[in-house]
């Protein structure tokens, strides 16, 4: 499967933004959905998962505030992120895992000033 990451950008604290990864190339609804990402300086993080059978989980510095979703009509994950600080300034990276085979797509550039 083929990923393509987008919606990244520039946003004052408290702001929001959407990013999308949308998928071509295999069964995407198959699969497991993943957005990671990594702050200059650390290492990459998981951020939000959600499963074939739609099932999800955030990591703590998260919940309540980013949201994952799946579009399977679409073959497009979603990261809604609202309430945002500047500790989620990152590039953002979706992944695909289905079994032994995981798919990267490129990241995309969150940056969030106080």
């Amino acid at each position: 499967v083929q990923l393509q990451a987008s919606g990244g950008g520039l946003v004052q604290a408290g702001g929001s933004l959407r990013l999308s990864c949308a998928a071509s190339g295999s069964i995407f609804s198959m699969y497991t959905m993943t957005w990671y990402r990594q702050a200059p300086g650390k290492q990459r993080e998981l951020v939000a998962r959600i499963t074939n059978s739609g099932s999800t989980n955030y990591a703590e510095s998260v919940k309540g505030r980013f949201t994952i979703s799946r579009d399977n009509a679409k073959n497009t994950v979603y990261l809604q992120m609202n309430s945002l600080k500047p500790e989620d300034t990152a590039v953002y990276s979706c992944n695909a895992n289905r079994g032994v085979i995981s798919s990267w797509g490129q990241g995309t550039l969150v940056t969030v000033s106080s």
